[in-house]
């Protein structure tokens, strides 16, 4: 069976940052990790380059479109070939056979009577590249995504009927519930829709910089709305529109995107292909945004990182462990280089690269470097039971895109050869003239490891092929299906001495985020300058405010925290899969009864947190004066999981 595997393709109006590579890690991971198991994985990346935006950016640095958008796409490519990123097509919106896939896509929905001509009205957001109804904007003139102002538009443009969809989307969505990943990400998918779809400007005349319309439709005024056009890579890279196109690869299994364009790819993708009568994805997988020390990146606080900039630090594979380790798929994450660093002295140096030095340093001393496999079993059944154990369940967290715990459960592995290493005390054995046990549980490491590194290899392909060379084996399908699948145990061989993999880092190697404060004492006038730069970073702008999920919710159990005065652990329906849990301080102001079936007001996006040793998924607002506090609850009764804002 096939598997299809693609990013969203890069806007070329910058150079690739964080979001951008964990993105690309976890894609690459994902068909690394297919191809290891002998699927036929096909993977693709690559850059969006048409828009009004764009057209403006190069105008801005004062090169031609083309020079531009061709500058900032290799930038995204040499970065990924740097990474040895494992794609398998790199597509551009400017290439011609995109084009020309992009225009056969739309004469096939025009001639299904699903694109018309009229006339368009609207508030328009050149950022976003997307027209919003006057209901939807912020104090009638914001984008309601980014904050920037909108500009009224008026223009001939060509539609597409998104709303004669909006049954059929519907239905999708209940009947192939793991369409979008994590669930979490459906609610907010599905009320959009059912609050009603609106038909889609997919034209534009103010501009020229897009894919031209066809020649049988005569109209060379207008050019393609950029998320008609970009959305069509997906199949455009795969010879849609050629008359010898190889659509072997469709559906894709897995498209994974930021949850900024969830809406694009949930929405207007599947109604596009079901005017073209294509099948749809299987998943599209929609992961968070990452911040920095706890804060919003961005050009104006510089604090904005570059995954270059990281990798020459820090080591691409460092990097990669340390994305997909940290944060739950689906979550927003946050980059510290204290917790980079933790993770590689701890994890990395400690766990892994040292079990692998102690084996060499014990076969070594032992047996000349030769390792045999003959009396494993005999001596060391209960480890190898454990190890099987770990390794079986980790294919089910792969498939739910849940990397951080298919490496949590991996590292379980190296716990058991430590402990074993450990409990067994070779140097003891050895001195018992014990040699066969002390050389059975060096041979046991030896074989851990080399599992180990078998599944590690997707994340860490660079590491694990230095550990799968110091073993005398290559980690390929074959040893994939006799190591992991067909649970056999390394062949004699002679282990080989290789460097620390994971050298200890002392300090940070690279400069940290800006400070709000300047380190020595300021006079009266930094003072001054100080206090009106904390007033003005107390504004935010209205894309800010938009990032926090606000949500109507239910309290369907409610009881008291033992040995808190104030906590009540409460678990509350926010309309998702099941309840979230909330532990809240407001025990001195409500009892648990009379919170049950009460409605309150969810801050649904907050990193879960533990208030003594419970996680806490979420926060309640409310309101606090001398008075005391009372909970922000609805007017009126509203529905589960009802977005505020």
């Amino acid at each position: 069976m096939s598997k299809y595997i693609t990013t969203p393709i890069y806007y070329v109006n910058g150079e690739a940052h964080i979001g951008h590579a964990y993105t690309t890690f976890i894609a690459d991971t994902m068909t690394r990790y297919e191809k290891l198991k002998g699927e036929d994985a096909y993977f693709l990346t690559g850059t969006d380059e048409h828009g009004q935006k764009i057209e403006e950016s190069a105008a801005k640095n004062g090169k031609p479109t083309q020079e531009f958008a061709n500058e900032i796409s290799a930038s995204f490519k040499n970065l990924w070939d740097e990474f040895e990123i494992s794609y398998d097509k790199f597509i551009r919106t400017t290439d011609e056979d995109h084009k020309k896939g992009v225009q056969k896509a739309f004469e096939v929905m025009y001639a299904k009577g699903d694109i018309y001509k009229d006339f368009y009205e609207g508030h328009y957001c050149v950022s976003c590249e997307t027209f919003f109804p006057e209901t939807q904007l912020v104090d009638g003139e914001f984008c309601p995504d980014c904050g920037r102002s909108t500009s009224i538009v008026k223009e001939e443009s060509y539609f597409f009927k998104l709303s004669k969809y909006e049954p059929a989307l519907l239905k999708y969505y209940t009947d192939n519930p793991d369409f979008i990943l994590p669930r979490s990400r459906a609610n907010e998918v599905i009320n959009f829709v059912k609050g009603g779809l609106r038909d889609l400007s997919v034209t534009r005349t103010s501009f020229s910089w897009g894919v031209k319309m066809p020649e049988s439709m005569n109209d060379d005024k207008h050019v393609m709305y950029v998320w008609l056009d970009a959305l069509m890579n997906y199949i455009t890279a795969l010879g849609y529109g050629k008359d010898d196109a190889n659509m072997r690869y469709w559906p894709a299994s897995t498209q994974f995107v930021g949850k900024d364009i969830l809406r694009f790819h949930a929405i207007y993708w599947p109604a596009f292909l079901m005017s073209l009568d294509l099948p749809l994805p299987e998943h599209i997988g929609a992961h968070g945004w990452w911040t920095r020390d706890g804060e919003k990146m961005s050009k104006s606080k510089g604090n904005v990182i570059s995954p270059k900039q990281v990798a020459d630090a820090y080591g691409v594979e460092n990097l990669r462990y340390f994305m997909l380790r940290e944060v739950p798929f689906g979550q927003d994450g946050d980059f510290s280089q204290r917790a980079f660093i933790d993770r590689i002295n701890s994890e990395l140096s400690n766990d892994l690269g040292n079990l692998l030095n102690r084996i060499i340093g014990m076969s070594g001393k032992y047996s000349d470097f030769e390792i045999d496999s003959v009396d494993v079993l005999k001596y060391h059944t209960k480890e190898i039971e454990a190890m099987n154990i770990v390794l079986d369940s980790l294919d089910s967290f792969m498939k739910n895109m849940q990397t951080h715990r298919y490496l949590e459960e991996l590292w379980k592995l190296f716990a058991i050869g430590n402990k074993a290493i450990e409990e067994h005390a070779p140097w003891v054995k050895m001195k018992e003239d014990r040699k066969d046990e002390a050389l059975a549980t060096v041979a046991l490491v030896a074989n851990i490891l080399a599992k180990a590194a078998v599944m590690l290899h997707p994340v860490m392909p660079r590491t694990t092929n230095t550990i799968a060379d110091a073993l005398h084996f290559k980690i390929d399908h074959d040893s994939y299906k006799d190591l992991i699948l067909e649970k056999n145990l390394l062949e004699l061989f002679n282990i080989k001495v290789v460097p620390p993999l994971f050298p200890r880092v002392e300090e940070p190697l690279m400069p940290e985020a800006p400070k709000a404060m300047p380190d020595d004492k300021p006079n009266d006038q930094m003072k001054e300058d100080l206090k009106a730069k904390r007033e003005d970073d107390n504004l935010i702008e209205i894309g800010q405010f938009f990032e926090t999920s606000l949500k109507v919710g239910i309290v369907v159990e409610a009881e008291e925290v033992p040995k808190s005065k104030k906590l009540l652990k409460l678990q509350v329906d926010i309309g998702e899969d099941k309840p979230r849990q909330v532990i809240a301080g407001i025990k001195e102001f409500y009892s648990a009864e009379s919170l049950l079936n009460t409605q309150v007001c969810v801050v649904a996006n907050l990193k879960p947190a533990k208030l003594m040793g419970m996680l806490s998924e979420g926060m309640l607002l409310a309101a606090k004066d001398e008075d005391g506090l009372c909970l922000i609850r609805p007017e009126k009764p509203k529905k589960a999981g009802t977005p505020i804002g």
